[in-house]
């Protein structure tokens, strides 16, 4: 199975060094995305509602203290375990999402059912752990 880490590797290698936050926002939206089209995640890492937007724990331990990422940040990945299709789906992900900017991507999911519902009455900039149900994110991304 695929797993977030090799997204992200594949990513980096074929977009480039980006921002952290950045990454996790695109991962975000190449899970929603491949929801929707596919019927099924495209890996199983939960996205937390953090402060700043959806943000997988397994990466950012990889990568935390880092502001930009690239391949090597994620040797643990393997870009080669993606089956095509799944490579479709994130360069679709990326020529709608790929030049907007991390803030951009974060106030946009700031926006957006899955991430609001998951945070709750939690004031702004509040921290927290609570899991973006992945049926939230299927429902609300089928409905655009």
């Amino acid at each position: 199975m695929t797993r977030a880490i090799d997204v992200a590797k594949y990513l980096v290698e074929k977009y480039g060094e980006m921002s952290a936050m950045k990454l996790h926002k695109l991962a975000y939206y190449c899970q929603a995305w491949h929801m929707v089209w596919f019927e099924k995640e495209l890996f199983p890492e939960d996205f937390q509602a953090w402060a700043n937007g959806p943000v997988i724990r397994s990466l950012y331990t990889v990568h935390r203290k880092q502001f930009l990422v690239n391949s090597t940040t994620f040797q643990a990945g393997d870009s080669g375990a993606l089956s095509e299709d799944q490579k479709v789906v994130i360069d679709k992900v990326m020529s709608f999402y790929g030049d907007k900017t991390a803030q951009w991507l974060s106030d946009l999911t700031h926006r957006e059912a899955p991430w609001v519902e998951a945070r709750g009455e939690l004031p702004p900039g509040a921290a927290s752990e609570t899991v973006i149900d992945k049926g939230s994110i299927h429902e609300y991304y089928s409905a655009l």
